[in-house]
Formats: C-alpha cells, structure tokens, sequence
C-alpha cells in the first residue's frame, strides 16, 4: 500500500492565520509531512508568504504586495507576513509545497534562486499551473513538480514531457479511483487539493491518492491513522 503525504493548506489556519510561522509550525507539530505556502515578491524582490495580490482580506490594508518593499511590509503587518527565507528555516527538516500565484517568469527564477541559496531544494517542491511550471523548470532542470491541474481532460503528452512533473495536483472532487489508477499507470503521482470533511478523505484515501492536501491537518493524519497509511 501506498504511504500518504499529509500537507497542511497555508499551514494549519483553523488554529492560527495561514501563511505565517505559527501556522506553519502549528501544522508540522500535528503530523503534517509538508506544508503548502503561498510566495509572491514585494516591490523590491523579496519572496514573502502571501496567498492574494493586496493585504486587504488578512491584514486590513487595502494595498497590493507589489506596491510595498519588503520593509514597509514588515512595518504594516508587524513582521507577521514571513519573508520565505524565514519560512524554510522555521520548516527545519519539514517539506514545503511552493505555490506561486501569478508569478511571472522572473518572480519564479527569484523563488528557485533563493531555495537553492538556502540549500533547502531537497525539501521543497513546487505547485501551480503550466505556465508558472514550465518557468520552475527552466530556472532548475531537477525541480520536483507538482503540476496543477483543474480539468478531467488530461495534460497532453507534450506538456508533460516539457514540464516533467513527479505529481499532478487536482481538486479533490475531481479525483477518483480511475483517474488516480491511469495517472499511476503513466508514472505519476496524485496529489488533492483541499479536503477537510471526513468524508472526502475517506473518499480520497479509497481512491489511492498520495497526497492530500487540508486546512484540517489533525482530521488528515487522524484519517490516515486508522487507514494505515
């Protein structure tokens, strides 16, 4: 049987806000094998941990990200938006699922480049659509890739070889034991996008994916307990 891959959505944010360090670290002290995180850079070029374009919706400000460098960041937010260097330190040994939304080519160069300075690749791994992923691949050749994807319709062979993901990486109600049986059969692994009812764990654990993807990290590792895997 396979094992699965417990990761927790922005951390662990029914207990604390997502993206920051506690949430992080509160989903990694309740069994997560990973955390997803998303990074977009400040106006300066700094990757920080931010799902949304402005602060508006977390933080009250109503001003986008690129608009801020990274110390007037700090200063809005009482330094509780992470830099992603911070991040992969507080994750220690933990893996992190990287999520880019709305990165340019040069934004993704800028996240591989600095996972790579921190010597942290071997414990990061990325997410996001094909465009985002094929620039992932172009900045690091050897780059674990979870590709996401939104449609039953399968990637085409040519996207697939270009991007060269480990992982595709749908939305949880789209998968099912067939679809994760042809995906395995291709080589790939699958990864579910964001389960946090008992029942849709249930559902997924029965269909075989690897990787399960929740804002309620404790429902996950407990489900995947009395599974046995």
């Amino acid at each position: 049987m396979r094992t699965l891959t417990a990761v927790g959505h922005r951390g662990d944010p029914y207990r604390f806000r997502e993206n920051t360090l506690d949430s992080l670290r509160s989903a990694f002290a309740r069994g997560a094998d990973a955390v997803e995180i998303d990074v977009r850079l400040t106006r300066d070029g700094v990757p920080v941990l931010l799902h949304d374009d402005t602060l508006k919706r977390l933080w009250r400000h109503d001003v986008r990200l690129d608009a801020l460098t990274a110390a007037q960041l700090r200063e809005l937010t009482h330094g509780r938006v992470p830099t992603l260097r911070e991040a992969l330190a507080a994750a220690g040994a933990g893996r992190l699922m990287i999520d880019l939304p709305g990165a340019t080519y040069e934004a993704a160069r800028a996240v591989v480049d600095l996972v790579r300075a921190c010597g942290a690749r071997d414990r990061t791994y990325y997410c996001a659509g094909p465009r985002t992923m094929l620039a992932v691949r172009a900045a690091d050749p050897g780059a674990e890739i979870a590709l996401t994807w939104t449609t039953l319709s399968p990637p085409r062979r040519v996207l697939i070889d270009a991007v060269a993901p480990a992982w595709l990486n749908y939305r949880f109600g789209l998968v099912d034991r067939e679809l994760v049986a042809a995906l395995h059969a291709d080589g790939l692994r699958v990864s579910a996008w964001t389960a946090d009812t008992r029942w849709a764990v249930r559902r997924l654990l029965a269909a075989g994916v690897d990787s399960i993807t929740t804002n309620r990290i404790d429902v996950l590792t407990a489900e995947r307990a009395r599974a046995g895997r």
